[in-house]
């Protein structure tokens, strides 16, 4: 196209003045025309190349995202134990973006420079080598200040970033917990935290604006300069008769076609180091080792018994020694019962159970096998978890209760009502506008504690477990509620119930009773027989006895 229009030019100048105008008016169209035509053919291979690479990044990006996400779900209780939300959203996040952002433009822009600077600065230098070296000399040096300017751009995104992630804590935890703010009459101080946080952001995004700013002018200086110095120099070298006006234009042109190529070169360095670090951090996330493994395919049947033999766990991170030498019983059909003080390892002893933990020393045994060679997905299938904190999802309490179905197929009225029934909260849900169909906020903020308990509590029952464990999920309900929905067990065939709670009101009724402290097992037998040893079982019911009374 440049050596087309630098003929053009030659041509038109050594027209005579008085040619017919309609002849040039002709020749203007074809010129025109020849102009739009290669336009649009250069145009239909920009977009086929921007389809071919950039989809191919989205598409890489896709995979990417997927497959740390597959990792998220893949590690154990552990490796969320030592690693926070934030860090974690990062990696699936910002860093695959920037990862994608190198492998789409990044590389489109670096193909782009290496062809085009090949074939203009080889048809360049076939003009006049001298002024080739001349008019190029700006072009490094724009994409140097270029490459500064972005690593500035790219250290105050990542101050600017982490204002607005502690900003965008702020209001969730803001609105997560509109309940205490409200009670505590602390809305104005959340309001001044809110607005120092967001006059803190806006003062970092105008420091960012104004390095931003700084870009485009600097192109266009650089740009201007290497585009004087041609018309300059190229005046010269025509007046020697060694140029011609219509090489001057080639040359414009070929200078103004490099001028994004070699613009592009900082920004896409800056991309490479920013790709380069997300990518390791990405590398080191998914070369985490999966700590707990399926290693049986077997089909899991629950006939006789749990065991646990002599276990203990210590925590990696805090070093506590959670549970010591402990050993019980829990025979198919009946129901356990562990009590103890708050932080005595009772909720460490349903995590080893269901294999979220692994334990230090010791076995843990379903009818004589170690738990390592069951089929843990088959077994955590047939097994209903009612976790401390009960987490609800922001959608119908109808899909909440469907997330604890085995089966894909969806619960029928009918189902869901009797499960609901059995955790004694339908009555609740009645008195909802749309009842199941009634929409929850985040983490169940519309519900009382109690109603997410027990929704939680339907969400387990509605598997149908062969073993239903209770971690201290009805702390949140009076005894009266607590006594209907224990009683409601009792009807269930065939379930095997461990209930861990700090109250003894929820564990009286078991068939075995373990009290705990420190990790160790201390007193282990039935309600009236705990309480015939007058220990640290009968003292802990005697208080709670009393505080109820009080209460009362």
């Amino acid at each position: 196209m440049p050596k087309y229009f630098g003929s053009v030019t030659d041509q038109l100048k050594n027209w005579n003045e008085s040619l017919d105008p309609d002849t040039v008016f002709i020749y203007a169209l074809k010129v025109g025309g020849f102009y739009m035509l290669l336009s649009l053919i250069s145009g239909i291979f920009l977009f086929l190349t921007r389809q071919t690479i950039i989809i191919m990044s989205r598409y890489i990006e896709y995979d990417l995202k997927n497959e740390v996400f597959s990792q998220y779900l893949r590690l154990s209780y552990s490796f969320f134990k030592k690693n926070n939300t934030g860090d974690l959203l990062n990696r699936i996040s910002e860093d695959v973006t920037k990862v994608r952002m190198y492998l789409g433009p990044g590389i489109m822009y670096t193909i782009n420079l290496a062809v085009l600077s090949i074939l203009v600065i080889y048809n360049m230098s076939n003009i006049n080598g001298y002024l080739t070296i001349i008019v190029l000399i700006p072009l490094p040096i724009m994409s140097f200040i270029i490459y500064s300017v972005a690593s500035k751009i790219n250290k105050i995104s990542s101050v600017v970033q982490k204002e607005q992630s502690f900003m965008s804590t702020l209001v969730q935890e803001s609105f997560s917990g509109i309940r205490v703010v409200k009670a505590y009459d602390r809305s104005f101080e959340i309001e001044n935290k809110f607005n120092a946080s967001a006059n803190a952001y806006k003062t970092k995004n105008m420091r960012l604006v104004l390095v931003n700013s700084l870009f485009m002018p600097t192109i266009f200086i650089l740009v201007g300069v290497s585009t004087v110095l041609c018309i300059y120099l190229g005046g010269i070298f025509h007046a020697q008769d060694q140029m011609t006006i219509g090489e001057i234009t080639t040359f414009i042109f070929y200078v103004n076609m490099l001028t994004w190529p070699f613009a592009s070169v900082g920004w896409v360095v800056s991309l490479i180091q920013r790709a380069a670090a997300s990518q390791a951090r990405i590398n080191e996330f998914l070369n985490e080792k999966q700590e707990i493994k399926n290693t049986s395919n077997s089909p899991f049947i629950f006939l006789e018994k749990i065991e646990f033999i002599n276990v203990s766990y210590t925590y990696p991170n805090s070093g506590i020694q959670a549970i010591q030498n402990l050993s019980f019983t829990l025979n198919k059909g009946e129901s356990l019962g562990v009590v103890g003080r708050t932080g005595s390892g009772k909720s460490t002893i349903i995590q080893l159970l269901t294999r979220q933990l692994e334990p230090d020393q010791g076995e843990i045994r379903i009818d004589g096998v170690d738990i390592n060679e069951c089929n843990l997905n088959e077994m955590r299938a047939a097994t209903g978890v009612v976790p401390q904190d009960v987490f609800l999802f922001s959608d119908t309490i109808r899909n909440n209760i469907q997330f604890g179905n085995s089966s894909s197929n969806m619960l029928s009225d009918k189902e869901l009502i009797s499960v609901t029934k059995q955790a004694h909260v339908y009555h609740n849900i009645q008195g909802f506008k749309d009842e199941f169909n009634t929409l929850l906020g985040e983490r169940g903020v519309n519900l009382s504690g109690g109603q997410k308990q027990r929704i939680s509590i339907a969400r387990a029952l509605i598997r149908k477990p062969n073993i239903l464990i209770l971690d201290d999920c009805l702390s949140a309900v009076d005894t009266e509620t607590e006594d209907a929905i224990l009683s409601s067990f009792g009807a269930l065939k065939d379930i095997t119930l461990l209930i861990v709670s700090h109250r003894v009101s929820s564990i009286r009724n078991a068939h075995r009773i373990i009290n705990i402290d420190e990790g160790k097992k201390t007193e282990e037998g039935t309600h009236k027989e705990l309480l015939q040893l007058n220990g640290a079982y009968a003292e802990l019911y005697n208080k709670q006895l009393a505080e109820e009374d009080t209460t009362i």
